[in-house]
């Protein structure tokens, strides 16, 4: 919720539109190296497991599947969202239309990624480390801030809806709440690469989706410049997040 009152900043030039668009597109495009880093991770380790012997082929095949098939989905899922509710009414849809199904969106993916994150707290917490469950707490808190940034771009300078703003905020914001409760309760790798891939697959349609209206714009100093600003902050963030770790 932090990043989202940038939604409401006044009426903003086709240049300032063209680099905050690009700028929710940098943030993703950071995320989606995160959690492809992080899945690929358990995987890799789960491969070695199967070298040393300690697990079955079926048990490495079965997860590595279970990745590929997730990224599917998310990716799949957005797909058909937007042929179903964006295309059919693409003529009557107006800009502001437009701008609030991409900022939906781009919210479903990131609230995928934050359950993940919210399973890592309720990982810190039911292994006893309380100090680091708010270390992460804290971490992910400012990390997130960008996050908010990147859902409410495609909506500066139209005058949005707080209550619609709101709900972009629960949407992506909530799943934390929810993934900590699950992860306080029980561990499952299998859970937590299931909604990272997910979210990796609807990321990975998002991002493509902003750098196709840009391609359209033009503005491409603009579109340089948000890219950068959107990765490099959303990247810093996550050093923070580091750092209070070792603290």
């Amino acid at each position: 919720f932090l990043g989202l009152p940038l939604a409401f900043l006044p009426k903003v030039g086709k240049k300032t539109k063209s680099f905050l668009n690009v700028f929710s597109a940098g943030v993703l495009i950071f995320l989606l190296y995160e959690i492809m880093e992080e899945v690929l991770e358990e995987i890799a380790g789960d491969f070695k497991k199967y070298q040393e012997g300690l697990v079955g082929l079926g048990d490495f095949g079965s997860m590595a599947l279970l990745f590929i098939v997730s990224i599917a989905v998310g990716l799949g899922g957005l797909i058909f969202f937007e042929k179903k509710f964006i295309q059919n009414n693409r003529e009557k849809a107006s800009l502001n239309l437009r701008g609030s199904y991409l900022a939906l969106m781009i919210a479903i993916a990131i609230g995928l990624h934050n359950f993940g994150e919210g399973l890592a707290i309720g990982q810190a917490f039911i292994q006893g480390s309380i100090a680091l469950a708010f270390t992460l707490v804290i971490g992910f808190g400012l990390h997130n801030a960008t996050e908010g940034f990147g859902i409410v771009a495609p909506l500066s300078g139209e005058k949005p809806k707080v209550g619609f703003i709101a709900l972009l905020g629960l949407i992506g914001g909530g799943p934390t709440f929810l993934g900590t409760l699950v992860g306080s309760f029980f561990a499952s790798e299998v859970l937590e690469i299931i909604f990272l891939s997910l979210a990796a697959g609807s990321i990975l349609y998002v991002v493509i989706k902003l750098l196709q209206i840009e391609y359209k714009v033009k503005e491409y100093q603009a579109s340089l410049a948000g890219a950068l600003s959107g990765f490099f902050l959303a990247w810093g963030s996550e050093w923070v997040t580091k750092l209070a770790m070792k603290i």
